[in-house]
């Protein structure tokens, strides 16, 4: 039994889950009733647990299919992680408490009170944990398991040419912005844009133009395209809080005109803060100053101005704190700036002295050039940078982190190129360019053209996507995959949203990247799926989601959210901390996916995922 899209349409059934886990496992129920303290209710839950496990050992590996084993396995260590001292001392709440005074029909002292997220992952966890889960309901074995030779061969043809078109099917509910049709709204929208604001064909493909016309409040904005109420107070209390708002006539041009959301949902929350955001960051810079939105700790890592240092031959050089506009989860939001500001750019002397401190440190092989937006950067300050690296013998690659392709295309000039080209001298250094594309509707064919002028160049170019809520439905990131494989750009890395706070509207399950992953990911060619699903640790660095044994479900928050524990990626070289995290509850956002039109039962399995 799974959640049903009813669930999420009334509160009435606050406890339906809570009565389903009562009736699913009643003599669990009888005996936590009758524990007399908190701790026997411990022994009798942990007890439950290893005897379900023991259980399951025992059997005939024919009773039970092995996927099916497996995954009662996991869900009974699950089960006992949350329910150990150590679980709950970690995850800051008291899961043990909370479930023994309910059996009991008792207030709990264990404030705050479990809500139905709390209890559809108790319920999910002990209908695994008793082989009960819905993952293969239904399921037969493929045919093609008990043929042999070319009659096996064709068995199996027939279904996966049915998953493909399955996967195609879903891919297509999510238009790009490569399509005839999409390029002649966005003509119009250019059009009315330039008639608007007075200009012309040649000013709109001129970057400093774009810049010099950013779109900076409410009332410009809402001029070009329709706004909510949320998203003009959105914006207004952002200005007024004197929070970094801008966005490019090109950037607006690929907004519907209509505040109907269905195509460009993604586009308009790339870069209008909702009300929920700015009340978040106000709260934390009034309550301890802007290093409280430094989740990845930068300070604590940087040894010296301009760098910072996670990995052994890598290092980050920021030498602009600024991008042609402002994406609102952006994990440097404590310390980024207006692309106006004249402080945005390192004087040449902090960037000298960066350079110096890479030339002595030999250790190094790669340098990740970001910021802010680099190609922000006049073309003659580019050309030095490039030089003073190329002079570093150490030093094999450059990396370029911008999101010009998808912002401001146009800053992709023949002169840009010529001088990247120039200093990509394979073998003796590589030039390699990493964007942020987040959504399939924010590839233009300008983006394509960008991108290709500088494939020409011999670069190679790299995608790194933010996984949030506004592209985690069913197939809408491989929709974006399949889109960037088109203008030749490849998969890298598909991060987490991080623990931030102030971006908690962004984020999503680690159980919703991990199911992406597994199926509908898995159902593209490996050259389309080339990126890794990770989570960035603080202070630590990358976790790659896919390494089951480097992060475990340890414990439950009374809303459901699950808790983790990291391990760092030196964990075999050095003894570094973990790292504890509090995830967004799987239940909310089934909910919200559900307001949005998605059926609940398309992402059923997501609860199996750890």
């Amino acid at each position: 039994m799974s959640v049903s899209a009813d669930t999420f349409t009334t509160e009435a059934r606050s406890s339906s889950a809570r009565q389903r886990w009562s009736a699913l496992v009643p003599e669990l129920v009888q005996a936590l009733a009758g524990a007399r303290s908190r701790d026997a209710a411990r022994h009798v839950l942990l007890d439950w647990a290893d005897r379900r496990e023991r259980a399951l050992r025992a059997e005939d590996p024919h009773d039970r299919p092995a996927l099916e084993f497996y995954l009662s396995l996991l869900c009974c260590r699950v089960l006992r992680n949350i329910f150990s001292r150590r679980g709950e001392v970690l995850a800051g709440y008291g899961t043990v408490e909370a479930i023994w005074r309910s059996s009991r029909f008792e207030l709990s002292p264990v404030e705050p009170m479990p809500r139905e997220g709390f209890w559809q992952e108790i319920w999910h966890l002990f209908l695994g944990a008793t082989g009960r889960a819905p993952v293969y309901r239904g399921m037969n074995t493929p045919d093609f398991v008990g043929m042999t030779g070319r009659s096996a061969a064709r068995e199996r043809n027939r279904e996966l040419e049915e998953l493909g078109r399955e996967a195609q099917m879903w891919v297509d509910r999510y238009p790009d912005g490569l399509s005839e049709e999409a390029a002649t709204r966005r003509s119009r929208n250019r059009q009315r844009i330039l008639t608007i604001m007075g200009a012309n064909q040649s000013d709109w493909e001129n970057w400093r133009w774009q810049v010099g016309h950013l779109v900076r409040d409410e009332h410009t904005l809402s001029r070009l395209v329709e706004l909510t109420d949320e998203e003009a107070e959105g914006i207004r209390l952002a200005r007024a809080a004197g929070l970094p708002f801008a966005i490019t006539p090109y950037y607006a041009s690929l907004m519907d005109r209509r505040a109907h959301r269905r195509r460009d949902h993604a586009v308009r929350a790339q870069v209008i803060p909702s009300v929920d955001y700015v009340s978040r960051v106000c709260a934390a810079l009034e309550e301890t100053g802007p290093e409280e939105l430094d989740f990845m700790g930068e300070r604590d890592t940087s040894p010296i101005d301009l760098i910072t240092r996670r990995y052994p031959q890598i290092a980050v050089f920021k030498p602009f704190h600024a991008c042609a506009q402002i994406c609102v989860y952006c994990q440097r939001n404590w310390e980024v700036r207006d692309v106006t500001c004249p402080t945005a750019a390192a004087s040449r002397q902090q960037m000298a002295n960066a350079i110096q401190w890479v030339s002595e440190n030999e250790g190094l092989r790669e340098i990740l050039i970001t910021g802010g937006d680099p190609l922000m950067l006049p073309d003659a300050t580019l050309d030095w940078l490039l030089g003073e690296f190329r002079r570093i013998r150490h030093i094999e690659r450059i990396r370029l982190g911008s999101r010009v392709p998808v912002v401001l295309p146009m800053r992709i000039t023949p002169e840009l190129v010529r001088i990247l080209e120039g200093y990509h001298d394979p073998p003796r250094l590589t030039i390699c360019l990493v964007t942020h594309v987040e959504h399939g509707y924010e590839i233009t064919p300008d983006t394509a053209r960008a991108t290709q002028s500088l494939r020409q160049a011999g670069l190679s170019l790299y995608n790194q996507q933010v996984y949030t809520i506004e592209n985690s439905r069913r197939f809408e990131t491989v929709a974006l995959r399949c889109a960037l494989k088109r203008i030749g750009v490849d998969p890298y890395y598909c991060f987490n949203t991080k623990g931030k706070e102030e971006t908690r509207f962004f984020r999503v399950p680690v159980a919703r990247i991990l199911q992406e992953r597994k199926e509908e990911a898995r159902l593209t060619p490996g050259t389309v799926r080339t990126d890794e699903p990770v989570f960035n640790l603080p202070r630590l660095g990358k976790n790659h989601l896919r390494a089951g044994q480097d992060h475990h479900v340890i414990g439950l928050r009374p809303d459901g959210g699950r808790v983790y524990e990291f391990l760092p990626w030196e964990k075999g070289l050095s003894p570094a901390p973990s790292y504890v995290y509090r995830d967004v509850p799987i239940y909310d956002y089934l909910r919200r996916l559900a307001r949005r039109g998605e059926r609940a039962s398309n992402y059923r399995n997501i609860w199996y995922y750890f």
